[in-house]
């Protein structure tokens, strides 16, 4: 007669027990971007007292469609959206290299993450910043880039920023 009740509050508490350990469990998530396009200022180097430096520098993506209502697809004008990108550099060797090599008009590919922040400017004011936050993952490289007699590591930062430079 008891046998029924225990078993099924046994039952709620191993399922309420099993839902708070998962819900603890930290889940994976992915924030990665990837953008090729023109970079639109030189790069600048900031140091804000007691933190790293940080290399900062715009980019230009471009998006192109064609407008019209006829069948004849190609026919329509063609419309072009530019977006601008603030790009920050915070790893110590790519940052470096970010800063020597990229110039304004530069065709460069970035890695990176998407980043929300907050500042307050010389007004006072609260505002919000998107920034992509460089931070490149793929660390292959095709063996053109050797030949600038660099070291293997400034090779993949390297390429992560002027893909033109090593192609093969």
């Amino acid at each position: 007669m008891f046998r029924r009740p225990v078993l099924q509050v046994l039952h709620q508490f191993v399922r309420h027990e099993s839902e708070i350990a998962s819900s603890l469990v930290l889940e994976r998530s992915l924030n990665r971007v990837q953008l090729l396009g023109r970079v639109g200022q030189d790069p600048v180097m900031r140091q804000v007292e007691g933190k790293n430096p940080v290399t900062i520098f715009s980019l230009a993506t471009n998006e192109m469609w064609r407008s019209g209502e006829s069948e004849a697809y190609q026919m329509g004008d063609v419309s072009q959206k530019t977006t601008w990108h603030r790009i920050s550099v915070f790893r110590p060797g790519l940052r470096d290299v970010a800063y020597q090599y990229v110039k304004k008009g530069s065709r460069i590919y970035v890695e990176g993450k998407v980043d929300y922040g907050e500042y307050t400017d010389k007004n006072n004011v609260r505002r919000q910043a998107t920034t992509i936050i460089a931070d490149p993952h793929n660390k292959s490289f095709p063996a053109s880039c050797t030949s600038l007699g660099l070291a293997s590591r400034d090779i993949y930062l390297l390429k992560n920023f002027f893909p033109d430079l090593c192609e093969v």
